[in-house]
């Protein structure tokens, strides 16, 4: 036990209060009685405790209890070693001792525990699952080591690594752990050898130039020599595969490409092995631009086999592709690619959300721009309500303003047996909310939610509050099995009766019926009634053929569901054509307002134009076209960096009228397409990716005193991204993102924009590299610790004894009290008082005995007497 303060400088008060009593002593002139001695002696002591407790004493208690934490690496760069470290382990913990605590602790980017401290001998669990094992961050593991351990408790950690670090720096970690309690032993574990080939890097050019033949050159890293296939693809299309011989060590193999067209090339190396240790270090992807001619994607519906568009625009200064809604990309880099996208008479459930909000990105990011032509696929008719597509349009698909509409009904009928669980019934439900949202207040809807039994859910009413219906929509969970007939009756039951011009029901299933029923009398019968119906089959399970056929013989149309995103569109197309009267087909002469290059089309007046698509201009839209109804026949916005068109009428003449037959026609569409191509300015930024991840843009003209950056991945996400200016023109970008392709957009004050694809490459964890074992042996030695070989050493007696601080002011404190007590105790009463206090007590106990024997006498005659 050891006994030390904190505060010695309060000591000093000792000097003061001992002349004090000093001088109190002398001026008494020791006439003191020996009672006031006592009494002196006592407020000395009591001053002198109360003087001592504020310096802050304590004691330290000893501790005999030990920590011994396992501390495992199991990055991919440990593979095929967690047996061994078991079983080391466990050999280990056979030769612990009662008063020594061990756990166990497993670490790769992150920190999970395996085993809690305990004293108890206990066998080591399976190795439970650890998540992002691509990175080993060797700091952050003995930080939140030694943060789960007892400070006051000496401690010893025993890491199972091969010291390789991709995060972090344990080094920096040294100087906390110097100045602790804690030991650290590093334990060398030989990991199995095997056979490991790697590509280290793939290098294209930057920037190429159409019909420019490019060197691309894939250096490889071998332990051994072997042989294997390497492939190289552009674009997601392979352009080459060959045999490579490899030897033990560094290779490099050359392609040389010559790519077809212009844009964003995503070019990607890919090797195969018979025996391969780490797959992950097999694939490098790498990005060039090739600049050229503009790239037009002109996409027509599945009801043609090309866009008539195509004949009119010149293709001898734009590159043209023309394909259909189905053969869309599905990858963000194939957008990019394309300097504008123009959607003729396209239907949105041929597109599904999730390539339209790769449009939207590759527009509003990257500066491409869009346009929709209409037809009765297009539009409000094609079902854009509330999607990405509309949102980047400079019109919107809900007719406002219009009256003298017919009276309507809608009933959705929506499977939501446990088959649709997941995304199925999350999307489906999305697709009813946006239905209510397109009608109006006065119409009538109903929602009815079936398993093996119909729930009406909303009853057929006029639609007086939308938002609780949305809300009972969003409340239907999926559960039970599946009936349509009875759920289809219902409905037709349901809107039989009502007294309004239009009745639809819209069904939605992914299973077969359970039960087989004769639907024809039940349709017919609603057919007589003016209701029509519409099926929606989802996935391959879905009842196709009778779903068909009851859209057949409904009057309705039947939509055959492959991608679940496109389930939403499907019913606003369906609550779209029944609820508006979109096409507007009385012929009129449009009014032109769109400034001197439109006007100088129209020098010989204006074409009559047949019909077109009622929509409604955005407040910020420049409308260049417009009815006579003041509707938007052609109108234009900036969305982003990028813009958007909207043309109302169609390509093929049918609506258009005299305008397709118009000598200006092919001038109209040429200038029209060239008003959406994107502006680039030369911007000189450099890009680099750094060791640690980060990324530094830079303009080496220190012009751009702002720089707009954006980060796109594959999928078309927009990655959330810190900035931290470094200088003018320089700023160092940071976000999370897995190995493969990102796209930056970066643009500066004067609205010039520069993009680029940049590759991320696998972590350096699946590098081929050597084990440091110097960093290990700088850990141990720096603490005092070893190099273990035998297991039973990691229970040795650790050299640092541990303490525990008990603080004893508190004490000091009350025997303060209790004195200062006891004096005024004595100056209130005095001794004498004191003094007498035993004699009564025993005067008290002399009468209670006496009491007590005549109480015993008098028992004793009663007994008698009886």
């Amino acid at each position: 036990m050891d006994l030390r303060i904190d505060h010695p400088l309060w000591l000093l008060l000792f000097i003061p209060t001992l002349l004090y009593f000093g001088w109190a002593w002398i001026q008494s002139g020791k006439r003191y009685k020996r009672e006031h001695k006592i009494i002196f002696y006592m407020r000395v002591l009591a001053i002198s405790l109360l003087v001592f407790a504020l310096s802050a004493p304590y004691i330290l208690l000893p501790i005999k209890e030990e920590q011994v934490v396992f501390l495992v690496d199991r990055s991919a760069s440990m593979k095929g070693t967690k047996k061994e470290i078991a079983s080391w382990i466990q050999e280990s913990m056979e030769s612990s001792k009662d008063y020594q605590i061990k756990g166990v602790y497993s670490f790769a980017d992150g920190f999970q525990t395996d085993l809690s401290l305990s004293s108890k001998k206990t066998n080591l669990p399976e190795w439970p699952a650890l998540k992002n094992i691509g990175q080993t961050n060797l700091a952050n593991a003995l930080q939140l080591a030694s943060n789960v351990v007892d400070s006051k408790k000496a401690t010893r950690i025993v890491v199972f690594s091969d010291g390789v670090e991709t995060a972090g720096s344990a080094t920096d970690q040294l100087s906390q752990l110097q100045n602790s309690n804690i030991q650290i032993d590093t334990v060398k574990i030989d990991k199995p050898v095997k056979q490991d080939v790697a590509i280290t890097s793939f290098d294209t050019p930057p920037v190429a130039y159409k019909g420019e033949q490019q060197q691309l050159t894939v250096q490889i890293e071998s332990s051994t020599n072997t042989t294997g296939e390497l492939s190289l693809s552009a674009n997601d299309q392979v352009i080459e595969k060959q045999k490579v011989q490899l030897d033990s060590g560094s290779n490099t193999v050359t392609f040389r490409h010559k790519p077809k067209g212009d844009g964003l090339f995503k070019y990607k190396a890919q090797l195969k092995m018979a025996e391969d240790a780490l797959l992950e270090n097999n694939e490098l992807t790498s990005v060039t631009t090739v600049q050229g001619t503009p790239r037009i994607l002109l996409v027509h519906g599945d009801d043609v086999k090309a866009s008539s568009l195509a004949n009119v625009i010149d293709q001898n200064t734009l590159v043209v592709e023309d394909i259909s809604a189905m053969e869309l990309p599905s990858m963000q880099s194939s957008y990019i690619g394309y300097d504008a996208i123009i959607f003729d008479n396209v239907s949105g459930h041929l597109v599904g959300e999730e390539k339209m909000s790769m449009i939207e990105q590759a527009v509003k990011n990257f500066g491409m721009g869009f346009m929709m032509i209409g037809g009765e696929n297009s539009f409000g008719l094609g079902g854009y309500f509330k999607t990405p597509i509309e949102t980047i349009l400079p019109v919107e698909m809900e007719v406002k303003g219009k009256e003298q509409l017919p009276s309507l009904g809608l009933t959705i009928v929506l499977d939501k047996s446990g088959s649709m669980d997941g995304n199925k019934i999350k999307l489906a439900k999305e697709a009813a909310v946006r239905s209510v949202e397109l009608l109006r207040d006065d119409d009538t809807f109903g929602f009815i939610a079936f398993d093996d039994r119909p729930w009406e859910i909303i009853p057929p009413a006029p639609l007086t509050d939308k938002e609780q219906a949305i809300e009972k929509i969003l409340s239907v969970p999926p559960n039970g099995g599946t009936e349509i007939y009875s759920s289809l009756s219902f409905a037709y039951e349901s809107l039989r009766d009502l007294k309004l011009q239009r009745k639809h029901i819209i069904l939605l299933t992914d299973g077969e019926a359970a039960t087989s029923s004769s639907y024809d009398q039940l349709i017919e019968e609603g057919k007589n009634a003016n209701i029509t119906l519409s099926t929606v089959a989802i996935g391959q399970d879905s009842d196709r053929s009778l779903l068909q056929y009851l859209a057949e013989v409904g009057a309705g149309r039947f939509y055959d569901v492959a991608d679940e995103e496109t389930i939403p569109s499907i019913l606003s197309r369906e609550t779209s054509m029944l609820t508006r009267t979109y096409i507007e087909d009385n012929p009129f002469y449009p009014i032109i307002d769109g400034g001197a290059k439109w006007q100088s089309l129209f020098t010989e007046g204006v074409p009559k134009m047949n019909a077109y698509i009622a929509t409604t201009a955005k407040q910020t839209a420049n409308v260049i076209v417009e009815s006579e109804k003041d509707d938007p026949v052609l109108a234009e916005w900036k969305y982003g960096l990028g813009k958007t068109m909207a043309f109302t009428s169609d390509t093929k003449g049918k609506w258009t009228g005299d305008w397709a037959r118009w000598q200006e026609w092919s001038n109209f569409w040429n200038t029209t397409v060239s008003e959406l191509l994107p502006s680039y300015n030369e911007v000189p930024y450099n890009i680099q990716q750094q060791d640690d991840g980060s990324f530094i843009v830079s303009d080496p003209t220190a012009k751009s005193a702002f720089m707009d950056i954006v980060v796109v991945d594959e999928k078309g996400g927009e990655l959330p991204i810190t900035e931290e200016p470094l200088a003018p023109g320089k700023t160092r970008v940071n976000f999370e993102h897995g190995p493969g392709l990102v796209y930056f957009r970066v643009s500066n004050d004067d609205e010039g924009m520069y993009q680029a694809g940049l590759t991320i490459p696998y972590s350096s964890e699946y590098r081929m590299q050597q084990d440091n074992t110097k960093l290990l042996t700088e850990l141990s030695t720096s603490t005092n610790g070893k190099e273990l070989t035998d297991p039973a050493e990691a229970f040795r007696k650790l050299p640092t004894s541990s303490a525990e601080q008990q603080n004893i002011a508190k004490w000091l404190i009350l025997a303060a009290m209790l004195l200062f007590f006891i004096d005024i105790t004595l100056r209130r009463f005095g001794w004498t008082t004191l003094r007498n206090i035993p004699k009564g007590l025993r005067r008290k106990k002399d009468v209670t005995d006496q009491e007590e024997q005549l109480n015993v006498g008098e028992l004793l005659k009663n007994r008698k007497k009886r």
